[in-house]
Parts: C-alpha cells; sequence; structure tokens
C-alpha cells in the first residue's frame, strides 16, 4: 500500500492526546510500520515522560526495513530524556518519515542531519502543514515569543457582551459553557481583567470537564480585586499582573510590570514562566487591547439566540470566521490571525 499519509495521519491522531498534557513540549505521535502494517506507536504522554518515539520503539526485534513516521522532527539534545535521535539509530531501523521540522534552537534540523549522517533515509514534510496547526501553540512560543493566545467571547444576537451594569453571566447556553470548561482543560492559563473578576467573581477553574486546572491570571493595574475574590482561593495558581508590587503568597503571585507596555511585559514574562497557550475571557475592554495591539492568534465567539438591547458592545474583529458551527442554541465562530505580532527576541 505504501501510504505515507495514511501512517503520518494516524502518528498526528495519536500525537493530539496530549493536548493540555504535554506543555511545554510539543504533542508528538511516532507510527513504527513493517510490511504496510503497523507494529508499534506512541504519544508523548506528559511532559517529563518518555517521548513519542520511545514508546514506538519498544518492539524487542525491529526488523531493518521498518519506517518509523513521527509527526515532528526528532529531538537530538539532552532534556528530561535522552536525544531520540540516538534511540532511533540504536534500532537499525533505515527509514524515518517526518512531518514538520523542529523550530527550538536545540533541534532545528540538526535531528534530521544526524538521521541521515548515520545513514537513516528522511523523508520531510509528509502533512507538514497539517503537524504544524497541531503544535501551533509550540510554535508560536519558539517564534513569537509569547503565548499562543485565544480570545474567546459570548455575545447577544444584538451583539453585546454585558448588560449596562457589566454583568455578563450566562449569555451562552449550557452545552457551551461546557465546551469552554473543556479549553480551559487544554490550555495553560486563562486571563481576565479587574472589572471581570469584581463584577462576576468568577473561579476559572474547570469544573464541568476533567483534566488539569489552568494558571489564573489576573490583570489588576491598581489591586482594586479584593482578596476574598474566588480568583484568590487556592484552587489554581494564580499571577496578578499589576503597577504596586512583587510579592508571593500561598497560590499567589504579585508581579509588577511598567505601565508603558504593560501587556507586552505581561506576555513576555508567561513566556518566560514556559505558558505557551492563553485564554482571554476578559470583559469588552481586556479583549479590545488584546485586539488592538494585534496580540491574538484565535478568536472563539458564541453568539445566542437572546438579546438585551442595549448594554456593552462586544469587541470586534476585521475578519472572516475561519468556520462556524452549531454549539446547543448558540452559534460558535472561529476566527485565525495569521499575521499576528510577536515579542522581541
Amino acid at each position: 500500500m505504501n501510504n505515507p499519509e495514511l501512517y503520518m495521519q494516524r502518528a498526528l491522531d495519536l500525537a493530539r492526546r496530549g493536548l493540555g498534557q504535554v506543555s511545554p513540549n510539543p504533542m508528538v505521535g511516532a507510527v513504527l510500520v513493517h510490511n504496510d502494517r503497523i507494529i508499534g506507536e506512541g504519544w508523548h504522554k506528559q511532559f517529563g515522560g518518555p517521548h513519542a518515539e520511545v514508546h514506538a520503539l519498544q518492539e524487542a526485534d525491529i526488523p531493518a526495513d521498518s519506517t518509523l513516521y513521527v509527526s515532528l522532527e526528532p529531538c537530538n539534545h539532552h532534556g528530561k530524556t535522552p536525544p531520540c535521535t540516538d534511540l532511533i539509530i540504536r534500532s537499525g531501523i533505515r527509514k524515518v518519515v517526518i512531518g514538520c521540522g523542529d523550530p527550538h534552537p536545540l533541534v532545528n534540523g540538526s535531528g534530521e542531519a544526524k538521521l541521515k549522517a548515520a545513514g537513516i533515509q528522511v523523508v520531510t514534510n509528509v502533512l507538514r502543514a497539517e503537524a504544524e496547526e497541531l503544535n501551533k501553540r509550540f510554535f508560536t512560543s519558539i517564534q513569537k515569543h509569547r503565548p499562543y493566545i485565544i480570545l474567546k467571547w459570548a455575545e447577544t444576537a444584538d451583539g453585546f457582551i454585558a448588560r449596562k451594569n457589566f454583568e455578563s453571566k450566562w449569555i451562552s447556553c449550557e452545552i457551551s459553557r461546557q465546551l469552554v470548561h473543556q479549553w480551559r482543560a487544554e490550555e495553560d492559563a486563562i486571563l481576565i481583567g479587574s472589572r471581570t473578576a469584581l463584577m462576576d467573581n468568577p473561579l476559572l477553574t474547570v469544573r464541568d470537564w476533567s483534566g488539569k486546572q489552568p494558571v489564573r491570571i489576573l490583570l489588576d493595574k491598581n489591586l482594586g480585586v479584593p482578596q476574598t475574590h474566588n480568583v484568590f482561593n487556592n484552587e489554581s495558581k494564580t499571577l496578578i499582573y499589576n503597577l504596586v508590587k512583587n510579592e508571593h503568597q500561598g497560590m499567589t503571585d504579585w508581579i509588577k510590570c511598567e505601565e508603558d507596555n504593560f501587556l507586552s511585559a505581561v506576555l513576555m514574562d508567561l513566556n518566560q514562566r514556559k505558558i505557551q497557550s492563553l485564554i482571554v475571557e476578559g470583559g469588552s475592554k481586556t479583549l479590545q487591547d488584546f485586539i488592538h495591539q494585534n496580540y491574538w492568534d484565535e478568536a472563539r465567539v458564541f453568539t445566542a439566540e437572546k438579546t438585551f438591547q442595549e448594554g456593552i458592545k462586544a469587541p470586534t474583529i476585521q475578519a472572516s470566521p475561519l468556520y462556524e458551527q452549531a454549539s446547543g442554541s448558540d452559534t460558535l465562530r472561529t476566527y485565525r490571525n495569521f499575521n499576528s505580532a510577536k515579542l522581541p527576541d
């Protein structure tokens, strides 16, 4: 049959199982094939654990004419685990098919070069677009020096994100709210501004889904949100970006930033903390700040059937949705920004 796209698609499907579990590492899947039959496969299951290639190459006696399909260029450096290139070379296989290259400075072509130097045939860029899309969070953190940023909001059919008093709970339906909890479990962090914290007092935790809790991020320049609010409980780590102080207390860190380029400073600090992905669930002003400064990569917008007649207008994006779908009684539109801003090296 000899269908490299078929086996690479299997590797990508396996890799996707690591979503929300392996950050700041990339998601990687690997499939070992001999005589058009899969004889081993695996994926990177959790940060610090064995890589996909390790799981796929567990066969005791691997035929030399086997082919390894791996969704991302194998690593060639010592991290929490040894280099996968060494393992592949020791296995004796003579062909490796790679989905896309790894832009990490410690890899970036060196994995492919080492395999070739060992006499292994290397085929690259099989389902490259799909492989790069899978690791958009990882690629953004390396190439743009900040997290992959997902804007999320719900708006009424007449275009409002909140009532006149800024109250905004339960615009979207129950199914949409559950989907948001799934998203929270898949990403590293979730961010709101001080007004949303004061008006809605959200928990910002995963409750209607199973998975890890995201890091909670609050933009509170003048520290106006009382520590009795939910964001200060011990259910998850919380970072408070402000203009006043640096402090650590239990599960909460206060990080002082300069007012000039405040948002850029926040994103730079998050990148240094190896937070690769961020959901912004703030109010209209916070969301519009990200849009205005071009710090967004994806926007997920629920439009409900209900109307407010008046209130706080929803943010606006000068783009057409990439796709739309039903979410219970709501419509979910997804936008992508392929020219988003990067931070300095």
